[in-house]
């Protein structure tokens, strides 16, 4: 109220002056007199203005200081009832809260802050300019440094995982080996770019996952061994059996040949067939077995996405024609390409394919679908879907195992050697299925 007051109080004044004013002209009181009311008139002015901008000074003041995250000034309030007061009281009021914000935020800064130094993963966060902003304990440790100012100077530590920091891509992965004190490290780095205040910055992980490929490497070499004992022994039993009857038969009649007739010897010789056969059997085991050990490096080069799947339905042609299997092919975008080994690729897809066209030989609807599309982190996927008869649960985990097969007939090593494709081509394959409705293995290229 008293803002009103004041300010209806010095116009008043200043239309009284002004009316003064014309009077002393009108009259002709003289120079001094005019001169004088035009001096009280701009004084009046002057003051005038100067009190209708206070408020909005104060407001200046006040927006100044928020904006400079000054929250600890205090505007007087004498509790008088007046605008000025009421004013000064929600000033405060709203610095009180800003203040109090300021502070919750600090502290689940520091929260955070604490949480991120004490994991048990190691993180490194570092602007355009390479300057890291936060290292925690456990990425120190993990590099064995006291204090770390740049990633620059990652690459005295190790080239090889300076370069997959600076080179991957949000989502990008990579498995770096580095010494340390304690022994070598198998490190997993995994990175994601960040856009914060139109600032951009990396965020690093890196775990040491030695310890649980060494358990996996041991349960690996485990399986391994059951299944070729498994094989071999399923070989080796027969073939011994067989070969102790025959020498206890022919041991039984050396010291008269006469006893041995021509069924005799029809009996032996269908005995060492079925030992060769046996044998052979072992030979071609073996085979497919160093098959998966001896992949050759890939020779990378562009693929027409279109172009590769066309010549496979060339090649699967006779085989879709004579099951009356539809095949179905899908890309976006149509001219999509692919960076990798062309026969390498081919024959992963070949396999899968392959078990596709044994999945829905049996099956009402038979359709096979070739997909090609980029998802949304950027990767390039490939598709091979059927409407087959779709993989029980229990075998889903182990279709990947060498020699694992749920065919009647098969080496169990096509799902294998894909994989290990994959993997050459720094991708994945996954497979997901639903019994009745079908199967679907994706390939995911990183790029």
């Amino acid at each position: 109220m008293d803002y009103k007051v004041g300010l209806l109080g010095r116009i008043a004044f200043l239309a009284a002056t002004l009316f003064l004013l014309a009077y002393t002209i009108f009259n002709d009181w003289g120079v001094f007199m005019i001169s004088l009311f035009l001096i009280l008139v701009v004084i009046q002015i002057i003051f005038f203005l100067k009190y209708s901008e206070s408020s909005f000074k104060k407001v200046r003041v006040f927006l100044d200081n928020i904006k400079q995250d000054k929250y600890s000034q205090l505007y007087p309030v004498k509790f008088d009832g007046t605008e000025t007061d009421d004013l000064h009281i929600e000033f405060n009021a709203i610095l009180a809260k800003l203040k109090e914000d300021q502070a919750e935020k600090e502290a689940q800064y520091q929260y955070f802050r604490s949480v991120f130094k004490h994991l048990s993963i190691g993180l490194i966060t570092f602007g355009e300019g390479g300057e890291i902003q936060i290292i925690n304990t456990s990425a120190k440790r993990i590099l064995d440094v006291e204090e770390l100012k740049n990633i620059a100077e990652i690459e005295g530590i190790n080239k090889e995982l300076h370069l997959a920091i600076n080179n991957l891509r949000t989502g990008g992965s990579e498995l770096i080996k580095i010494a340390h004190p304690d022994g070598i490290m198998q490190l997993s780095v995994y990175v994601i770019e960040l856009l914060m205040r139109g600032e951009k910055f990396k965020l690093v992980s890196l775990q040491n996952i030695q310890s649980e490929l060494e358990e996996k490497e041991m349960e690996a070499w485990q399986n391994l061994v059951k299944i070729l004992t498994h094989e071999i022994m399923n070989s080796i039993a027969p073939i011994s059996s067989l070969a102790g009857t025959i020498k206890d038969e022919i041991e039984s009649k050396m010291e008269d040949v006469s006893q041995v007739g021509p069924s005799d010897m029809e009996d032996y010789l269908m005995g060492i067939s079925t030992i060769e056969k046996r044998s052979q059997g072992l030979i071609n085991f073996v085979s497919d077995f160093r098959s998966l050990a001896h992949i050759p490096t890939p020779k990378f080069s562009s693929i027409g996405i279109r172009n590769l799947f066309d010549q496979l339905e060339v090649l699967l042609a006779n085989q879709l024609e004579t099951k009356e299997i539809s095949l179905r092919k899908e890309l976006n975008p149509p001219e999509l390409i692919l960076f990798g080994d062309q026969t390498q690729i081919e024959q992963v897809l070949i396999n899968l394919a392959q078990n596709a066209i044994h999945a829905v030989e049996d099956s009402e609807i038979k359709v096979i679908t070739f997909r090609a599309f980029i998802d949304e982190a950027g990767k390039i996927i490939l598709e091979v879907s059927d409407t087959g008869k779709g993989i029980e649960e229990e075998a889903l985990s182990k279709i990947f195992i060498p020699f694992f097969t749920t065919k009647k007939k098969g080496s169990g090593i096509g799902l294998s050697l894909s994989k290990q494709i994959m993997r050459r081509h720094k991708g994945n394959i996954q497979v997901r299925s639903a019994i009745g409705e079908g199967t679907t293995f994706k390939l995911i290229f990183n790029g």
